[in-house]
């Protein structure tokens, strides 16, 4: 099953001003700038995905984007719990350069032996 972006609207997220839903950015569902942006035009999990490569292709195809700015100022204001939006890789509401793999993390290169 795919999901548009447009389809995951949070009913009230637009309506009160204080946040900005996507169909503020898209557009109503079904208009024609809706169906031209490349979110829509490929697979939604690549946007979600938890691989460094995948995520790296879902920020390259935001790059030429018309509404990408639109798409990265609603993010920030509902504060999206994941994924990338508008070029951007976002964790827990905020944007992250990227995100950390799995296992132990690595020894910091600033410590010294003891």
């Amino acid at each position: 099953m795919t999901v548009l972006f447009s389809e995951l609207l949070v009913p009230g997220w637009a309506s009160d001003g204080s946040k900005i839903g996507l169909d503020d950015v898209t557009g109503a569902y079904g208009s024609e700038i809706a169906f031209t942006l490349p979110c829509h035009n490929a697979d939604p999990d690549l946007f979600f995905s938890e691989k460094s490569e995948e995520v790296g292709l879902a920020k390259s195809l935001c790059g030429q984007c018309p509404v990408r700015q639109q798409c990265l100022d609603a993010a920030l204001s509902r504060q999206e719990p994941c994924g990338v939006w508008g070029g951007e890789l976002f964790e827990a509401g905020a944007v992250i350069a990227r995100r950390r793999t799995v296992g132990r993390p690595r020894l910091s290169q600033s410590r010294t032996a003891a």
